[in-house]
């Protein structure tokens, strides 16, 4: 299987099931098909396939020719048309020993900014304002050492709400977790996301000191942030935030952190959002599409797609500019690696939630991930109990490329992993769908990554 398209003056082919990719000229690009489709049919002689093309196309014959004996040494090297790679490997992926390496802590469902388009209601998560507790913590923690197997690497998420308004107890959650790295042979990575309100000069030389990994929210342009991140009573956030978010950011160097925001229907011209982000002086920035039921005023719909799409387009173009300028920045969706990329477990299942991943509430529940919180048919056991509902966690073990039929023929599967489970829970119904506005996203920056590099090479 093949993807082939035009981007900014490159004709690129991805061969989907090797990951590899192709910058070709026109020739070539337009005997593809024609070639792919004979080799369907179990045509394989050069000049059998060389005469298909002829038929169909106004080349020179010596040329097209040239073009036929090129795609067939890229399909004897393994880099065109190969058989997929990952599918033999489904049945032990299914039946592997599940070890849970990666937790997200809800330790403040409460939260000082009223986000309109804040999927956790605020902080609340469709149930009641709470802190959680140092010994609720610390119960999480344990139930991570000891589940996570022989895996060393473990990952804690201070999350909200916002996470800093229970902020001592994040501080000794850190302390409680570095004390049982030794006896268990383990090594936290702790990261934090937050607002920024509660930010100063305490927080910033302790998560510097402790966090692996920070992640700032904001949206962009003064009037887009204060527009979806107010204060209850409607003020503007923006001000308060930029001066602590530029200081975190340089004081770790621009790196192991990341502004993140969320654009919506009111601007869908983002690309200047994320400009703006790197004029702030920001080198690793993600602005992401709102997920909402297309009744909210905000979300966003069919028929902005289009408008979406162009707008990745021309943020490709100006983030290659920048970059040839020596101005380059890091934008989350656009950065993908061709060379390794992720493991077959990741490629094949993504993130791991229900089965690797989990989120806990304030007072000890289990989740799959923290877009699940408060659904009650998702409630997986408690760290008291551990995991009782083990159906839970084994239906999200089925949940991989395989098992969705949107995901069969796109050639951008291995990349997004089948997307967000729960985004096909809350547009469908079942876990083993798709949403489809955010499929066609992900293929757009997945085209506009694979053209960033292929840009970059020159």
């Amino acid at each position: 299987m093949i993807h082939q398209y035009k981007n900014n003056g490159y004709n690129i082919v991805l061969d989907v099931n090797s990951g590899s990719v192709h910058v070709v000229d026109d020739i070539v690009y337009d005997v593809l098909p024609v070639v792919e489709r004979k080799l369907g049919e179990n045509v394989t002689d050069l000049s059998e396939l060389t005469s298909a093309a002829a038929a169909e196309l106004s080349y020179p014959e010596g040329e097209l020719r040239e073009a036929v004996e090129e795609i067939l040494t890229l399909k004897e090297e393994g880099s065109l048309f190969t058989e997929d790679i990952y599918k033999d490997y489904i049945f032990d992926f299914k039946n592997r020993q599940t070890v849970v390496k990666a937790l997200c802590l809800h330790i403040a469902h409460d939260c000082n900014l009223a986000c309109r388009y804040c999927f956790a209601e605020e902080g609340e998560y469709h149930g009641r304002r709470a802190l959680m507790s140092y010994e609720v913590g610390c119960k999480a923690l344990d139930f991570l050492v000891r589940n996570s197997g022989n895996r060393v690497n473990l990952e804690v998420d201070f999350f909200g709400g916002e996470p800093l308004m229970n902020w001592q107890v994040v501080k000794d959650l850190v302390a409680y977790g570095r004390s049982l790295e030794e006896p268990w042979h383990k090594k936290f990575r702790f990261t934090l996301t937050t607002n920024g309100i509660l930010l100063n000069d305490e927080v910033q030389e302790f998560v510097n000191k402790e966090m692996a990994n920070v992640v700032l929210s904001i949206d962009g342009r003064k009037e887009v942030h204060d527009r979806m991140r107010p204060f209850r009573g409607g003020q503007g956030s923006y001000d308060i935030v930029v001066p602590k978010y530029r200081k975190l950011a340089e004081s770790r160097n621009q790196t192991n952190y990341y502004v993140r925001g969320t654009f919506t229907r009111h601007n869908l011209d983002f690309a200047a959002d994320v400009m703006h982000l790197a004029d702030l002086g920001f080198e690793q920035i993600s602005v992401e599409p709102v997920v909402a039921a297309e009744d909210e005023e905000y979300a966003i719909r069919r028929e902005d797609i289009p408008r979406i799409l162009e707008e990745y387009d021309k943020l490709a173009v100006e983030l290659i500019r920048r970059k040839k300028e020596g101005k380059g920045v890091n934008f989350f969706h656009f950065m993908i690696d061709l060379e390794g990329g992720p493991c077959v477990a990741k490629r094949l299942s993504g993130c791991g939630s229900g089965t690797e991943y989990l989120a806990v509430t304030p007072w000890g529940d289990f989740y799959p991930c923290h877009q699940f919180v408060g659904q009650e048919e998702f409630l997986m056991g408690n760290v008291d109990e551990g995991i009782v509902r083990t159906d839970i966690r084994d239906s999200f073990k089925s949940c991989n490329v395989y098992a969705k039929d949107k995901c069969k023929d796109c050639f951008a599967r291995f990349y997004c992993s089948g997307g967000c489970a729960a985004n096909s829970y809350n547009f469908h119904g079942n876990i083993n769908d798709a949403y489809d506005i955010g499929c066609e996203l992900q293929r757009k920056r997945i085209e506009c990554a694979i053209m960033i590099k292929a840009a970059l090479a020159e």
